[in-house]
């Protein structure tokens, strides 16, 4: 075959199937440009894909739409480092409706690809689609866990992900692990190189930490620094944990900041003596307290004194007139028959001292899953307690504080 002022090509099979081709191009758009392409017989993706390319060269158009297609003459225009063909790739499959397949499709090609410039809104829009998608990661657990390493790795660096808690999160990822890893060293390989810097540490509890250590799925020195991180950061002054967040809320290592837990974190502080008796401490974001409107639940993680159960349930609660207002509960989780006195104390931080002040005390004669509470801690209606002035939100922030006493 003769080539012409433009470009040239030279086949070695008269045949239909081509197997080696070369091209050559000799105008000046294209000058000193030569591809010499070595193509795998019945492959006719690539074949078709080289195809487009060259004639995106002549043209710049393409007359294929399908993401499929579009993703080999993104990838033939990686290889042969056409950056103006590989950026109206990105741009055109943008256009197109996402998907999950198609979003862990983009997420799946090879960094040399992903990392482009051209190609990052593409594969910076299908993280930002799975991390929509799947937010409440129990809604879809099943689903994710079938999840290609590089979906699971989108979903689980949002900041939004709905899970009750880290614990939840660290045991959903050691699930996924010991089902596409089954061998120990893989799995510890995956998990300490791709995995566990997006396990929030220092917002799993305490009393799971604790049983972490004897997770040997992880490498041992690995294990221990996270573990030890998340003590220390747990120990720090609550302004410190807030100066800490926010230093990596930029970042890509996000361990310090909190995502939209279904149980809130808690502090607790346990006394033995004179008697069992135990503080707890419970913040709540302004952008979680307007979730509760009009008639939301936030709950705490649950936490232990005298060897029950409990948890801590902020209510937007409604009055007989028609009046929303903030409500805060204490709950035992024991179903089975209890009897205790508990004694119990609401507080509050407030403007303009920004102290703790008493809201609400009183005693109860618990028996299974019984709650007690007040269903207007702040004596206001929501919408003062929601206001820009409210004295409750103390840079963005409600401060509770429930003291409980066990009585014999």
């Amino acid at each position: 075959m003769d080539s012409d002022s433009t470009g040239g090509l030279a086949t070695d099979s008269g045949s239909g199937s081509v197997s080696n081709f070369a091209f050559a191009f000799n105008d000046s758009k294209f000058s000193d440009r030569v591809l010499r392409i070595e193509i795998i017989r019945d492959k006719e993706s690539e074949e078709a894909a080289l195809m487009d390319l060259l004639n995106f060269m002549y043209s710049n158009t393409l007359s294929t739409t399908t993401p499929p297609a579009l993703l080999d003459v993104l990838m033939a225009a990686d290889k042969f480092e056409v950056a103006s063909c590989l950026r109206y790739c990105s741009r055109l499959l943008l256009n197109l409706p996402m998907t999950c397949e198609s979003a862990l499709l983009y997420l799946d090609l090879p960094s040399s690809v992903s990392m482009a410039d051209g190609v990052q809104p593409l594969t910076n829009a299908a993280k930002q689609f799975l991390v929509a998608h799947y937010k409440d990661i129990t809604k879809f657990r099943d689903e994710v866990l079938n999840f290609p390493l590089a979906g699971i790795e989108a979903v689980l660096s949002s900041d939004d992900l709905q899970a009750p808690s880290e614990d939840a999160i660290f045991d959903f990822v050691l699930q996924w692990a010991r089902t596409h890893y089954p061998k120990l060293e893989d799995r510890r390989e995956i998990l300490g190189s791709r995995l566990a810097h997006l396990i929030r540490f220092p917002y799993m509890t305490s009393r799971k930490l604790r049983k972490v250590f004897t997770c040997n799925d992880f490498d041992a020195d690995l294990l221990t620094k996270l573990v030890l991180e998340a003590l220390f950061f747990k120990a720090e002054a609550p302004h410190q944990q807030r100066s800490l967040a926010a230093e990596e809320a930029s970042s890509t290592r996000r361990r310090y900041v909190e995502r939209a837990y279904k149980y809130r974190p808690i502090k607790v502080v346990e006394f033995e003596l004179p008697c069992q008796q135990c503080i707890v401490y419970l913040d709540l974001k302004r952008e979680e307290c307007e979730r509760l409107f009009p008639a939301g639940v936030a709950y705490s993680l649950p936490f232990q004194l005298g060897g029950q159960w409990f948890f801590l349930s902020a209510h937007c609660n409604l009055d007989q007139r028609g009046l929303h207002s903030f409500g805060l509960f204490l709950v035992i989780l024991e179903k089975r028959s209890v009897n205790f006195t508990v004694d119990y104390e609401f507080a509050a931080r407030s403007k303009p001292n920004e102290e703790f002040v008493s809201k609400h005390k009183g005693n109860c004669n618990f028996t299974g899953g019984k709650a007690v509470g007040y269903q207007n801690l702040f004596g206001i209606t929501w919408a003062a307690f929601m206001a820009d002035d409210s004295l409750y939100f103390i840079n963005g922030v409600v401060h509770l504080r429930a003291g409980l006493t066990i009585r014999q």
